[in-house]
């Protein structure tokens, strides 16, 4: 019998580090055994940092960071086999997404840094990956990846439910019953939000949200970054760090606006540009997983936006706490690339149909 168990690794847009899960995962569900996090060391998050913009000697220097990736990727693995005390040969495969550098589906193409042959050499694990490639050349996205796990993992019968992904770009699915009726990227969250934080006071994160707490609303500044294009285009649409970054928050600034307001201010854009994806949907409760279910300012912004009888969760309430949800989705897709379960959503990549998502590379 085919081994259920499945290892997912996520290094996202936050660029804090890789997660990894080890999941048992069948038809019903996907139930994660092991988690761990590795921070990215200051180097390797410089570089990966450079290559999300236009610099010098780039495809050297994503060489470079598709090397150091392996080795994190590597090391988490192995650490993650100690910790569940199982040897690989118990494991079917990994989904590794590489680090996204340059997302532009509209020209044709995503780029991961990724190695994923050199990492099933080096763990004798098969690998799936290059999980976008494919949608996009069938007209989609390629993003986001995660709906079909949430409707996998949170969808129930007579109950209509939106699952947010808080990670460094906000993303939504809206499931509808058994169903996915819609599911795309609203915008910036914890991109702009640690950036931001990280200029001014040299920490990675606001923690709890406490900073953005101090500061004060600028509905003028609110209004001018949300008269952005992408905001009003209708799905399906995608985007990340190539966009939504300190270059485009800059320019829509005055230069004397005090920092933890501006801060105050940018958890209003996630939460307004989430929100106007929610009214024409009959949402019964918001399930919240990413890093940013743990800012308890913008979670409590959601709760005082919504209906009083929109129920507000995270994802710990199923069983997944929100830093495990996006390494164990990919930890999912790999289970899907292996029993031939499609991976996207047309109504969600815009795709012209359903299709097994992911490279195969043995180890």
């Amino acid at each position: 019998m085919p081994s259920s168990l499945y290892i997912g690794l996520m290094s996202g847009t936050s660029l804090d580090g890789v997660d990894a899960v080890l999941a048992h995962i069948n038809n019903k569900g996907t139930k994660v055994r092991a988690h761990l996090h590795h921070p990215f060391s200051a180097t390797v998050r410089r570089q990966l940092e450079r290559l999300c913009s236009p610099g010098h000697n780039e495809i050297y220097e994503l060489g470079i960071a598709e090397t150091q990736l392996t080795e994190c990727y590597a090391a988490i693995v192995e650490a993650l086999l100690a910790e569940a005390k199982i040897s690989a040969s118990q494991v079917a495969a990994i989904g590794c997404h590489g680090q996204t550098l340059r997302h532009h589906p509209e020209l044709g193409f995503s780029l991961q840094a990724n190695n994923p042959g050199a990492l099933a050499a080096r763990t004798g694990i098969t690998v799936i990956s290059d999980f976008r490639r494919a949608d996009i050349a069938l007209g989609g996205e390629g993003a986001p990846l995660v709906p079909r796990f949430h409707l996998h993992q949170f969808a129930s019968k007579n109950h209509n439910k939106a699952v947010l992904n808080l990670g460094g770009i906000a993303n939504i699915s809206l499931l509808t019953e058994n169903s996915l009726s819609l599911g795309f990227d609203t915008g910036p969250a914890n991109t702009l939000l640690d950036a931001w934080c990280y200029q001014h006071t040299e920490k990675y994160y606001d923690n709890n949200g406490d900073w953005a707490a101090s500061g004060n609303l600028l509905p003028t500044l609110l209004e001018k970054m949300l008269s952005d294009p992408y905001f009003a285009l209708s799905p399906p649409k995608s985007t990340g760090r190539e966009y939504f970054n300190l270059t485009w928050l800059e320019s829509f600034l005055q230069g004397n606006e005090l920092p933890a307001d501006v801060q105050h201010t940018l958890a209003h854009l996630t939460l307004q540009s989430v929100l106007k994806a929610i009214p024409k949907h009959n949402v019964e409760e918001l399930i919240i997983c990413g890093g940013g279910a743990y800012n308890n300012f913008l979670i409590n912004l959601f709760k005082e936006a919504l209906a009083p009888d929109t129920r507000v969760s995270t994802s710990a309430e199923y069983g997944l706490p929100p830093e495990q949800v996006e390494a164990a989705a990919f930890a999912w897709l790999a289970w899907a690339h292996i029993n031939k379960v499609s991976g996207n959503s047309p109504q969600v990549t815009g795709a012209s149909k359903e299709l097994v998502l992911g490279g195969l590379y043995y180890g």
